[in-house]
């Protein structure tokens, strides 16, 4: 009788499984979301403004407020790298050139040129000196990232405004407030948005009724009209700080609706799923079921909602308060920095007032780039 024995001859290999099988949802979202070149460049700019925003106070060369009381209008410096002549030995050093002033003696109007000679030349250094200031109003700290060597010196990269303070400080300072206003408010209206779209969706019946038509009515409430009633209602004693929060607070209440709608239709189609009845039998809550269960069953097409909605916010907040009916001074923001530029004078003789225009139009198509690229990203059928 033989014996069958085994062929050696060809080696066996175990075949390793598939890394892919075994991706979460969040893997294969980022796999798609690193595909989309714009999405990426629009998050790294949005990651770079609120990194500004955090460290207004370090980044910023001066504070928003400080004067320089000879220097109104006066135009953008050119930074560069030159030759600087330091006791006789050739050095490379940073540096703008000061002002010199010129009088037009038939229409009497100061203009500002760059100066010349040696004298004119202000050394600029990274981690300049300053006086001592709080970071974020926490970390007490005293230099700044780029600065003068001399404090007393102005350097203004993006000129300065009527009063003669440093456009770059305070677009940098107004930064942090533009972009806070478009965080809370979003996280205020997806609160909002979820809790009642999810009531709305889940509990149907008469909850569902009184939810959709109240959204109808604030959805018919022409905010233009409202925004100039509020204007006029507010006390003219309320400090800047309360009509921030204010503001925030009926952004976000206007803001909320449409994500409700969303939230809704995705919970009528999932209250009668098997994972939603398990919840139930065992004995959870109403609240708990939306907030725990059915939520996060698409928590990526809620980040990528509220992605798309912050840039809304901040439209809203910089047109407010460019028309006046927003944040006022001492309060610095976009829209706030854009009313020194609706005068004439302005347009002709001070263009880069309109900076803050221009920051906050890379700032919206950047959040949009990143808003399209989580939702393509967070779609399924992709």
């Amino acid at each position: 009788m033989t014996q069958s024995r085994l062929d050696t001859s060809t080696p066996v290999t175990a075949v390793a499984p598939s890394r892919r099988r075994d991706d979460g949802p969040w893997v294969l979202i980022w796999r798609r979301f690193r595909r989309n070149r714009l999405a990426v460049v629009g998050g790294i700019v949005v990651v770079l403004l609120y990194l500004v925003a955090l460290l207004a106070e370090f980044v910023a060369p001066y504070d928003d407020a400080r004067l320089f009381r000879n220097f109104g209008y006066a135009p953008p410096q050119a930074l560069g790298i030159s030759w600087v002549d330091d006791a006789g030995n050739r050095q490379w050093g940073l540096h703008v050139r000061s002002y010199d002033t010129e009088l037009d003696l038939d229409t009497m109007k100061r203009s500002f040129v760059p100066g010349s000679g040696d004298d004119s030349i202000v050394p600029v250094t990274f981690f300049a000196e300053a006086k001592p200031y709080l970071l974020a109003g926490l970390i007490p700290m005293r230099h700044h990232l780029i600065g003068p060597v001399d404090d007393r010196q102005p350097m203004f990269l993006l000129g300065s405004d009527r009063l003669g303070r440093d456009v770059l400080s305070r677009l940098i300072y107004g930064t942090r407030i533009s972009l806070s206003i478009g965080l809370i408010g979003v996280s205020i209206s997806l609160f909002l948005g979820i809790l009642l779209g999810g009531l709305s969706g889940y509990l149907g019946g008469w909850w569902d009724t009184a939810i959709q038509r109240s959204i109808e009515f604030i959805r018919s409430i022409p905010t233009i009209p409202l925004f100039l009633g509020l204007a006029a209602a507010v006390p003219a004693t309320w400090s800047p700080l309360l009509v921030y929060f204010i503001l925030t607070l009926i952004l976000a209440i206007v803001g909320w609706t449409e994500l409700a709608r969303v939230v809704r239709g995705r919970f009528m189609a999932m209250r009668s799923e098997d994972f939603v009845l398990s919840a139930k039998l065992d004995g959870g809550t109403d609240i708990g079921i939306i907030l725990r269960h059915m939520a996060p069953s698409f928590a990526s097409h809620i980040i990528a909602a509220a992605t798309l909605a912050v840039p809304g916010m901040i439209l809203a907040e910089t047109a407010l308060s460019f028309l006046g009916l927003g944040l006022r001074p001492p309060f610095v923001s976009w829209g706030v920095l854009m009313q020194e530029a609706q005068n004439i004078r302005s347009i002709a003789t001070a263009p880069w007032l309109f900076a803050s225009g221009v920051v906050t139009v890379i700032a919206i198509l950047a959040m949009n780039f990143l808003g399209d690229g989580l939702r393509d990203a967070a779609d399924p059928y992709k």
